[in-house]
């Protein structure tokens, strides 16, 4: 599944984007005068093939959720089982996200990939990891209703800082989660996708992939997460440059510097954006664990990242290295840094206005207005 996904990705159409920037000139608007906007319609054309291209709706949160054997180095002060009990509350409709996501009309899917405790759950919302493509299933994409999709590679990583977080073939089955789900979404209408993650102490891996595959210190790849003091903050820094000495990765093999340093919902993050590029559907990111994943989906294909959109610049300091290493501007900065999809839902109707614009905006011939 991965090579067939890898296989279908393609650059970005370049006659769809000059035609969109052509359009642009003709629209009754200075040119240049909707700044970022415009170059980020001019990339979805890319994307899509097609000028103008599709309005970005309905739009889909995919919240991958894991836990992390280097929980046990003292990297966060929240107790593993707060990731169970955040699905709870996903579920429940009680989080940010949820709020966001009602706000924004998107759909919300929790996918348990790898979660270390038992979930508090009715097992009669459980939906099978792998659908049955022959039977559309019109909740999938139903904003009222969160879903929770049962796909566990393995109940949490191994301690990176002792061995390898995952096998190779761990690390390959999380991923290819993350494809079916970007098919299931899309197969059933999405016409974006917006990333989401769960794990507690899941900043400390995404620090060690952005450090891998961009090549800055430790330091510069680790934050506070979700708010760790000083002498915590240094511990921290000092578990993510242990783990890199001790497997030296990759950044050539991106499998195996998911399966080094990764987590499993990283993994599936990486999937995500490399179904959704294969399928010319943008992937609006969310924060440094959606970044990080980014980093490994572009190192599998590097022509994935004509899909991905940067919602917001993450106040992790990674975030900002990876999105340079990306070479991807964010939408909007607001400081946050709490994940969910948080960031990449505030950031939604940015992206569906710069597509509106191409849609809706008269020329200057149609409107009778002269130019200058």
């Amino acid at each position: 599944m991965l090579e067939t996904t890898i296989a279908a990705i393609r650059p970005a159409d370049e006659a769809a984007m000059a035609a969109a920037r052509e359009l642009h000139g003709r629209l009754t608007k200075p040119a240049g005068s909707l700044g970022a906007l415009e170059e980020l319609s001019v990339r979805l054309a890319g994307l899509a093939g097609a000028c103008p291209p599709p309005l970005p709706e309905p739009a889909a949160v995919a919240i991958f959720a894991g836990d992390h054997g280097v929980h046990a180095q003292g990297v966060s002060p929240w107790p593993q089982e707060v990731t169970a009990q955040m699905i709870g509350n996903f579920l429940a409709g009680g989080a940010v996200v949820n709020a966001f996501a009602r706000q924004a009309g998107a759909s919300v899917t929790v996918v348990d990939v790898g979660v270390a405790t038992p979930l508090p759950t009715d097992p009669a919302i459980l939906d099978p990891a792998v659908p049955d493509p022959a039977v559309p299933d019109p909740a999938v994409l139903d904003p009222a209703v969160p879903r929770l999709v049962v796909a566990s590679v393995r109940r949490g990583t191994r301690d990176l800082t002792v061995t390898a977080a995952l096998t190779r073939d761990e690390a390959l089955a999380a991923v290819q989660t993350g494809i079916r789900i970007a098919d299931e979404l899309i197969d059933a209408g999405a016409g974006i996708l917006l990333t989401g993650d769960m794990g507690i102490a899941n900043t400390t891996p995404a620090a060690a992939l952005i450090a891998a595959f961009t090549g800055v210190d430790a330091l510069d790849a680790t934050g506070r997460g979700t708010g760790v003091d000083d002498p915590t903050y240094a511990h921290k820094v000092a578990v993510v440059r242990a783990a890199l000495a001790r497997h030296t990765p990759d950044p050539a093999d991106p499998l195996g510097v998911l399966a080094a340093v990764g987590g499993l919902e990283h993994a599936a993050l990486a999937g995500l954006i490399l179904g959704a590029a294969a399928r010319r559907t943008p992937v609006l990111l969310d924060g440094v664990i959606a970044v990080s994943a980014a980093l490994a989906a572009a190192a599998f294909a590097p022509d994935a990242i004509c899909a991905m959109v940067a919602g917001h610049r993450s106040a992790e300091p990674g975030a900002t290295a990876a999105l340079r290493h990306l070479g991807l501007d964010p939408l909007i900065d607001l400081g946050l840094r709490l994940g969910e999809g948080t960031g990449a839902l505030l950031a939604l109707p940015v992206v569906t206005g710069a597509v509106r614009v191409l849609h809706e905006v008269a020329t200057f011939d149609s409107a009778g207005v002269a130019e200058k």
